[in-house]
């Protein structure tokens, strides 16, 4: 589990950085779909690069396996981006991400109906925890005015995340997590050749080219990769609790590059996060160490 819990933390805090850089990218003048687009070709660039110079044959991939990673790369994730993007231009991003955020509790749902996860009452603690945390984070949602099309497009963000999560962990068994990610991302970058003409990087003054690689460094090859290994460690659903840190990460980050304040509220919505995270591995200390402590009686 602590590998596991490893993982998903640090791939959450990359993912954090995804809004900040996307709202430094709209200030540096690049597009939605520009954004999209570097980010998950720079991405597959830096994590071919990186691949090739560990191990070669990383990069090599069974026809099956290379089928569910263009499904998921073409459809799902590139949906899911898409989705993501455009419910920002309809309505704030503290309503966005606090859709976003039920995810957690879908993948649960959906774990626990096709994939075999066993709900205790802990996990649904946390969950409840997590969600409570969530809302009072992004607690001015509930103070903006509320677009359809935009609350639309953040469930269908909420989804098509969910549904990602779930068949990532159902296609990686018996694959290597890099090699899947690697492909993952590539299918995606190349869905957004579609919407945006790649040419325009050739224009790309130096600020907005350190951002597009930042995008595709830090919430793509790094972030994703770490999701993956997470995921084929612990699975989607406690992969999806463990990555609720993010907003916590997202409104530190906000503060720190951005200058945004943080009220009193979402502080207390950043600490019910933090316990709802902690909740499930502390049942697992305390479980095994009852264990050795058993075992070591029965000695």
């Amino acid at each position: 589990m602590f590998r596991g819990l490893v993982f998903s933390l640090l791939s959450a805090v990359g993912f954090a950085c995804l809004a900040i850089l996307v709202k430094l990218g709209y200030r540096a003048g690049l597009t939605d779909m520009a954004l999209l687009q570097y980010r998950f070709l720079f991405g597959a660039a830096l994590l071919f690069l990186f691949l090739s110079l560990k191990d070669p044959t990383l990069l090599r991939i069974r026809p099956a396996a290379l089928g569910k990673a263009a499904f998921l790369g073409l459809v799902l994730h590139g949906l899911q981006s898409a989705f993501f993007f455009k419910a920002l231009k309809y309505i704030p991003a503290s309503t966005t991400s606090l859709i976003l955020y039920i995810y957690p509790v879908t993948v649960t749902i959906l774990s626990a109906a096709f994939l075999g996860l066993k709900v205790g009452r802990t996990l649904i603690l946390s969950l409840l925890i997590l969600s409570v945390g969530s809302c009072l984070v992004f607690y001015d949602a509930f103070l903006r005015e509320m677009n359809l099309l935009g609350i639309l497009l953040a469930f269908g963000t909420t989804l098509t995340f969910s549904l990602y999560l779930i068949l990532v962990q159902v296609f990686l068994k018996g694959e290597k997590p890099l090699s899947v990610a690697f492909y993952v991302i590539l299918f995606t970058g190349l869905a957004f050749l579609f919407f945006n003409n790649p040419l325009q990087i050739l224009r790309m003054d130096g600020t907005q080219f350190l951002i597009a690689v930042l995008l595709g460094l830090v919430p793509t090859a790094v972030a994703v990769v770490l999701q993956y290994r997470a995921i084929e460690t612990i699975g989607s659903a406690y992969t999806a609790v463990f990555s609720t840190l993010e907003p916590v990460a997202t409104v530190a980050l906000a503060a720190v590059a951005l200058g945004e304040s943080v009220e009193a509220l979402q502080w207390a919505g950043m600490v019910l996060i933090v316990a709802g995270i902690a909740a499930p591995n502390l049942e697992t200390v305390w479980r095994e160490r009852r264990l050795k402590g058993n075992g070591q009686a029965g000695n």
